[in-house]
């Protein structure tokens, strides 16, 4: 590297990039970019892409800024050296062309930073990397440490290995988990659209929305689920991510690829939305948006106002059916009886245990069971609520951590 470590930011010592123009002189950056920038019309590698965001971070980091790059690409990068004419739908293909495109990546990437003395290492990560304590460690080690060695750690999820239990899903939701994971000052999402838009940018009149300083002031925003047809997170997962990040205390850029220079130098592009004052846990964050889901609990409507308006724990009292063959600790959605979100929790019984419990009440459960059955369902401290935030172009509510076609 051409910086000294001396010449380096300690992160945990900045303020953190509260406005955008503070973005120029955060300690520690997570940079997110996605397959529809990376990759040509044809679907191959769009390496002088490539090679002008490394331009733009190569400076970054010579100013003493730390850097995690989460990339998009393996797949769109492998396809075409397979021979296949398009971007595979089966799971086995995916993960093939996944295992050729990754090598190719890295190759780019280590070739484009080494032009400015600066080491790349690759960190392929699976959900439960950030699920399993000692994983979630190991993983934060790691990236610490590459930074603290000057490198700069590039990201993405193991798509050669990863089954559909252990994914993120998107690139989106993997770039907010790894800021929240090195407690960055900020997270940039560079995309194939300038911000968030107040109407489809492609209708007329469309306008960018410059600032979000809460997301709930954009829940009418009419966004599509669906990318490009090389990278398929959408604007959707984009808002969910930094839903994810600002909510616990780490402001987001969205803007295009284009504009990540000056994005850096803290210019009008895109849309900043600023952190949540009211950080929650990352933990609970996690369990809202990124958790896969091992079974269903519908509730009525006492249990939902219980839940919603008191911040209670679930009791089985409340509780009307359940569906899938989940165990203690399992994470589970919580629904009205009519299938609307309620809430993301960590389950306190085995779905069989549970069956002959559920509208019982305290004495019945005690009279039937024992003391032992008296402790909540899902406690408090382990349920995370969902309300939904956009909406799709159908303008049907999309709920925080709903299940998105699998992204690049």
């Amino acid at each position: 590297m051409t910086a000294s470590a001396d010449a380096r930011h300690d992160h945990r010592a900045t303020a953190g990039a509260r406005e955008r123009s503070d973005l120029p002189a955060a300690g520690r950056v997570v940079v997110k970019i996605g397959s529809s920038s990376l990759t040509r019309a044809d679907g191959r590698l769009n390496v002088p892409a490539l090679r002008k965001l490394v331009d733009v971070l190569a400076g970054v980091v010579e100013r003493g800024t730390e850097v995690v790059l989460v990339t998009s690409g393996s797949i769109s990068a492998g396809f075409m050296p397979l021979g296949l004419e398009r971007r595979p739908d089966d799971v086995a293909t995916a993960q093939a062309a996944a295992a050729v495109g990754q090598s190719s990546l890295m190759a780019t990437y280590t070739d484009a930073f080494g032009a400015y003395d600066i080491t790349v290492g690759q960190v392929l990560m699976t959900a439960a990397d950030t699920v399993h304590r000692a994983r979630y460690r190991n993983a934060l080690q790691v990236l610490d440490r590459l930074m603290e060695l000057g490198a700069v750690p590039i990201v993405n999820e193991n798509d050669a290995l990863a089954t559909s239990e252990l994914r993120f899903g998107d690139n989106d939701r993997l770039a907010a988990l790894v800021a929240q994971l090195v407690r960055a000052d900020a997270l940039v999402l560079l995309t194939d659209v300038d911000g968030l838009y107040d109407a489809p940018p492609s209708q007329p009149g469309a306008r960018r929305i410059p600032l979000v300083t809460d997301l709930a002031d954009v829940a009418d925003v009419e966004v599509t689920g669906r990318g490009s047809s090389f990278g398929t997170g959408g604007m959707v997962t984009k808002l969910q991510s930094a839903e994810m990040a600002t909510q616990t205390g780490i402001p987001v850029m969205l803007t295009t690829a284009a504009n990540v220079g000056p994005a850096f130098a803290g210019a009008d592009v895109g849309t900043w939305f600023t952190a949540s004052p009211n950080r929650a846990s990352r933990r609970k964050v996690w369990l809202e948006h990124a958790a896969a889901m091992h079974g269903r609990i519908f509730i009525d409507a006492g249990a939902v106002r219980a839940l919603r308006e008191r911040g209670a724990s679930l009791l089985a009292p409340g509780i009307r059916r359940t569906e899938g063959d989940f165990v203690a600790g399992d994470p589970v959605e919580i629904l009205t009886e009519q299938g609307e979100p309620v809430a993301h929790g960590f389950v306190g019984y085995d779905a069989v245990e549970l069956a002959p419990m559920l509208g019982r009440s305290s004495d019945e459960l005690r009279e039937h069971f024992g003391d032992h059955r008296i402790r909540s369902i899902v406690h408090r401290d382990d349920l995370a609520l969902v309300r939904p935030t956009v909406t799709d172009l159908g303008g049907a509510p999309i709920a925080p951590g709903a299940r998105m076609p699998v992204a690049d």
